[in-house]
């Protein structure tokens, strides 16, 4: 995944990274608000504060602090104290100045201010406020671009005139659409996974959630969806950003996450699959040589069919279970073609005589059987793959047969037939 290279974990010079450790710092530039009065101190109940949002909203106005207690005098505020009032800070919102926000995907949008309020920007416990300490943390870090949800644009007025009364430089800003449902609603449990948690505990690759999101709101130049972390960073520009909100369509993430399956090494998928396996009661805690050899062949028979590493369980039946009944209507029929004796009897003696099958092996007696038979592929190779399996569909027979073992097979021929083989 993308990684950090300053931070609470990895250090750097513009440390402490935690915002419970840079309070004095916070302190420091509230003080030169207060100084200045660019800030004062509001005592205000919070009954107050609700009487006056309930008179705005009657009167259909934004509800906003209208600036009771931007003039108080040190015998007011001292008489507050004695009350017990402890105050916050309050940042003084100039009115009648239009603030323009220039950002790089929304272009210039403007806020007036006179419909901002002075906010808070320390509590009555002394911590400072998400729009203060943000501004201080990004402005002494050296933070160049801010990049984050549009759900933060109307945080950015307030943003930025702290910035301009304390003299800071101005960062770039970038407000990406918010991702939503195929129904187009915000992301929730109801769409299905929401954390990267979740999607890692279902078998999503890192690279391939990583490739998923990044196309989420930026189109690529070219037809190309499948990037590398290295191919995302050089060719990532926010000029290609959309301003529409990105759909969350779990199919592509599905597409994309196969990809990856398929085309990263087998032993390395085989690992990361096996728990599954395990929990499922597929494979034992701890695995044999044989064990692991035969988790590599199972992996390599079924990953083109994997959304998921997790969805392995819904695959591998064919291998571990002792009989597999055709239940299917259609599969049944198959098995009632009047080639199928001769097709059976022959391919069961070729199993027989083979001894020890691999693919390639397995491969050429099934291309024998037909050609001796005189009959196409179908005729042969779908009363096989019934019987073994139960199903019409599903990983090549000549990866199946060599997992099963020539015991198995004969077996399964002789359950599904009927005959004796």
């Amino acid at each position: 995944g993308i990684t950090w290279d300053e931070g609470v974990d990895v250090g750097g010079p513009y440390g402490p990274y935690r915002q419970t450790e840079r309070l004095p710092i916070y302190q420091k530039y509230v003080e030169q608000l207060l100084s200045s009065g660019q800030a004062y101190r509001c005592y205000c109940t919070e009954e107050e504060l609700e009487q006056e949002r309930q008179m705005l909203l009657a009167r259909g106005e934004m509800p906003r602090y209208l600036g009771k207690c931007r003039h108080l005098t040190p015998e007011q505020e001292e008489a507050f104290r004695r009350e017990g009032r402890k105050p916050v800070i309050r940042f003084r919102v100039p009115s009648g100045e239009n603030i323009v926000v220039r950002d790089l995907v929304r272009g210039e949008v403007t806020f007036e201010s006179d419909g901002i309020g002075d906010f808070i920007i320390v509590k009555s416990d002394g911590i400072p406020t998400y729009n203060f300490a943000v501004v201080i943390d990004d402005a002494l870090m050296k933070i160049t671009h801010v990049i984050r949800a549009e759900e933060h644009l109307s945080n950015t007025p307030r943003q930025l005139l702290i910035y301009r009364a304390l003299g800071f430089q101005e960062p770039v800003f970038a407000h990406i659409s918010l991702i939503l449902g195929k129904d187009r609603t915000k992301m929730s449990k109801r769409h299905g996974a929401t954390s990267v948690v979740q999607y890692r505990e279902q078998g999503y690759l890192p690279e391939a959630v990583v490739n998923f999101l990044a196309l989420l709101g930026w189109s690529p130049e070219g037809e190309e969806e499948i990037f590398t972390l290295e191919e995302l960073c050089r060719q990532f520009s926010l000029d290609r950003v959309a301003k529409n909100p990105a759909i969350f369509d779990l199919d592509k993430l599905n597409w994309i996450n196969g990809y990856y399956i398929r085309q990263a090494p087998l032993d390395k998928i085989a690992a990361m699959a096996a728990p599954y396996l395990q929990e499922a009661g597929y494979l034992p805690p701890e695995l044999s040589p044989e064990e692991e050899k035969k988790l590599l062949l199972i992996v390599a028979a079924v990953r083109n069919y994997l959304p998921n590493l997790a969805s392995i369980v819904e695959h591998v039946d064919i291998f571990f279970a002792e009989e597999i009944p055709v239940v299917d209507e259609e599969a049944k029929k198959v098995l009632q073609e009047e080639q199928v004796p001769r097709v059976m009897e022959l391919f069961a003696a070729k199993i027989k005589a083979a001894g020890e099958l691999d693919s390639e092996r397995t491969q050429k007696l099934l291309k024998e059987t037909a050609k001796e038979l005189g009959l196409g592929g179908r005729k042969v190779f779908m009363p096989l793959r019934v019987a073994l399996t139960g199903k019409m569909h599903g990983p090549e027979l000549h990866d199946i047969i060599p997992i099963l073992g020539p015991e198995k097979v004969l077996q399964r021929l002789r359950q599904n037939t009927g005959l004796s083989l």
